[in-house]
């Protein structure tokens, strides 16, 4: 059977791949096993965050240097930002076989690339629906059959450059924006979209061009979309249980109401039968509620011209899931258009179940 293990790995700077070549080198990572990697990179996040093209670059050497064209499979998903005390890491996700007979259902890990998107999709239900078929056929490579099984689903996705507009318009197409920043935004609603539709959550008929970005009753509670300049398709990680994969690694999630609800993280800790510790993942989603309020007090994310709103947010959320897990190697990804309720957002808790290593 398929056991999933995920290697957390603390990085000095964005070029930084010591500690993943170090675990290569000693054999604690198999480089023909990694699926996924998740990375946190200390740029803005925002268009000109070029951290995040700078670790994919240097990890793509690295793993080609080992695996050669088979590197290209392994989806590298680099979200910039560890504003306030968020550590700058790296998740490896890996995958095993193993004897059957071990503890099951259990993390299972499935992947997808989808082709590039055109320009004028981006936004728009092209995205949408490009997202939602690669999401199932990450989960077909999970082996997992329900969509209730999928725990969170992580989405790389491409935005919009000025070289990357006039491209589209010299082929008589036209974008839903023109604005750069703006589409960072939109390409992550409407991916968002794309998993909430692949997994159920919301109805086709419910969406549409006009309602992405604009209708936010519409949220997935498991969907996790960072754009960034890097990439012109999408790198899609779904996250999950079943029964073809064995292990004591699981997960569970929660959404979170706003910005300090961390019950929800505490809640999926529980019902993994763990404690929380320095070994517990900890994925999530953060955003400045639009209302400008927390619990009714007034919060200036919005308002702040120097500092974007989602580099405040990451900062605020981290620093309260921290308090919840005791250590600050916490992937939180900003701006979470139709990832939750308005200033909430999925979290997600893998951890080693203390139950399932007893049996």
């Amino acid at each position: 059977m398929r056991t999933a293990k995920v290697h957390r790995i603390p990085t000095a700077s964005p070029d930084d791949v010591s500690g993943l070549a170090a675990a290569i080198a000693s054999g604690a990572i198999a480089p023909e096993g990694i699926l996924a990697i998740f990375g946190k990179t200390e740029g803005n996040g925002c268009v000109n965050d070029f951290s995040r093209g700078f670790s994919v670059s240097v990890l793509q050497a690295l793993l080609r240097a080992h695996l050669g064209a088979a590197a290209d499979d392994i989806c590298l998903v680099m979200s910039g930002g560890t504003e306030g005390g968020m550590s700058p890491h790296l998740l490896v996700f890996e995958v095993a076989q193993t004897a059957p007979g071990g503890p099951s259902p259990a993390l299972a890990v499935g992947r997808a690339h989808t082709p590039d998107l055109p320009s004028e999709h981006l936004g728009r239900m092209g995205q949408v629906r490009a997202v939602a078929e690669g999401v199932r056929q990450a989960m077909a490579a999970a082996g997992i059959r329900d969509a209730g099984d999928v725990h969170f689903v992580q989405v790389k996705c491409p935005l919009l450059t000025a070289a990357r507009v006039r491209e589209a318009e010299a082929r008589g197409a036209t974008t839903a924006t023109s604005d750069t920043l703006k589409s960072m935004g939109l390409s992550r609603g409407a991916s968002a979209l794309g998993i909430a539709l692949a997994l159920g959550e919301v109805a086709e008929a419910a969406l549409s061009d006009a309602a992405i970005c604009a209708d936010y009753g519409l949220w997935s509670g498991r969907a996790s979309c960072s754009s960034g300049i890097e990439l012109l398709g999408h790198e899609i990680v779904v996250l999950g249980l079943s029964k073809d994969w064995s292990g004591p690694l699981a997960i569970a999630h929660g959404v979170m109401a706003d910005a300090i609800d961390v019950a929800p993280a505490r809640e999926a800790i529980g019902t993994l039968g763990v404690s929380a510790g320095d070994d517990t993942i900890v994925l999530a989603k953060a955003e400045a509620s639009r209302s400008g309020l927390i619990r009714g007090r007034r919060h200036t994310m919005l308002d702040d011209s120097d500092i974007s709103s989602t580099r405040h947010a990451r900062a605020f959320v981290a620093g309260a899931l921290a308090g919840v897990v005791g250590h600050t190697d916490i992937y939180v990804s900003g701006g979470a258009e139709h990832q939750g309720p308005d200033g909430g957002g999925p979290v997600a808790i893998i951890a080693r179940r203390i139950v399932a290593e007893q049996r």
